[in-house]
């Protein structure tokens, strides 16, 4: 199968061909590096987020826009789906790596953490990513500078001018869809925490309503989260026994956790905005239904909350 990042590469240079229709600015570093900026300094917007999506799940998962009704109130959506859960989302879009340097800071997903390989994660996966470009998805307002392009490309292996850095806000219409992309990756990585072999997952489909957009980072932080805790629902079919499944299953959703119930911003609020105060337990969809391809049946737990999740909203 095709690498990673050069699937990736594919699709991002598609998305840099069509800048302008996606309000997107593709630029590139002395050193070679491409930026494509789709939401900090350009508007960005719908489109680009879906497609940032999919190149950070080293395009084996598919976005699509859809409305959701949820508890009868209407939500404009996001469908993600992929063949591949393992590899698409722990291993490509999973914000893993922390690039903390020379003043700049972001949170790294996308397939070139792969070649880079810095997280324990890796050692569970069926993961030999070998490529001669990089591609990597980052969660800041920022746009990378030279030095962060130079050291991006020193871990991953590769010249700089093979790498391509994809930046958005949070709090940004590209940003939000892109988040709300990871539902299913949060119910993969939640398995994950609980010791299951995520390998064991051959197939995955989840939805999540979209945030609207929030005038500043800080509050968007909270929207995005809480449309994957409060809104997010996921479907995961494993190859595991009914056994292994359904006591499994009521751990998954977020209600499992001791911090659910307020919206997102207010338990980071609370934890005086460092996130390893929070029960890591939280991050995972609303409702996670397992089905074994064994036995065919399916297991459910939890559910969606539409009075917190407009209260984060439009509250």
């Amino acid at each position: 199968m095709t690498s990673l990042n050069e699937r990736a590469s594919v699709l991002a240079d598609a998305l840099a061909a069509d800048a302008d229709a996606l309000r997107v600015a593709v630029t590139t570093l002395d050193g070679g590096t491409r930026l494509i900026d789709c939401g900090s300094a350009v508007p960005g917007g719908l489109e680009a987020g879906r497609r940032f999506a999919e190149i950070c799940m080293g395009g084996l998962g598919w976005a699509s826009f859809v409305p959701l009704t949820l508890e009868g109130r209407w939500f404009p959506g996001l469908v993600v789906a992929t063949d591949h859960p393992a590899l698409a989302c722990l291993g490509s879009q999973y914000a893993g790596w922390k690039i903390d340097r020379d003043k700049f800071f972001a949170m790294a997903s996308g397939p070139g953490r792969a070649l880079i390989r810095a997280e324990e994660l890796y050692d569970d996966l069926d993961v030999d990513e070998r490529a001669s470009t990089a591609v990597l998805c980052l969660e800041t307002r920022e746009a990378p500078p030279e030095a962060i392009a130079a050291h991006v490309a020193e871990r991953a292996g590769v010249a700089a001018g093979d790498v391509t850095l994809l930046f958005a806000p949070t709090a940004s219409l590209a940003g939000g869809v892109q988040i709300a992309a990871r539902v299913v990756e949060t119910a993969l990585h939640k398995l994950h925490e609980l010791d299951f072999d995520v390998r064991r997952v051959v197939s995955a489909l989840g939805s999540c309503p979209l945030p609207p957009p929030a005038r500043k980072d800080p509050e968007a932080i909270g929207r995005t989260n809480d449309a994957v805790l409060y809104g997010g629902q996921v479907e995961l079919t494993v190859d595991a026994p009914d056994e292994d499944l359904e006591p499994l299953v009521a751990r998954l959703p977020a209600s499992a956790s001791d911090d659910y119930g307020e919206p997102f911003g207010k338990v980071l609020e609370a934890a005086e905005w460092d996130f390893y105060k929070i029960d890591p337990l939280l991050f995972s969809p609303a409702e996670v239904r397992l089905v074994s391809t064994r036995s065919g049946r399916g297991f459910q737990a939890g559910g969606v909350n539409v009075q917190t999740l407009e209260r984060s909203f439009y509250g």
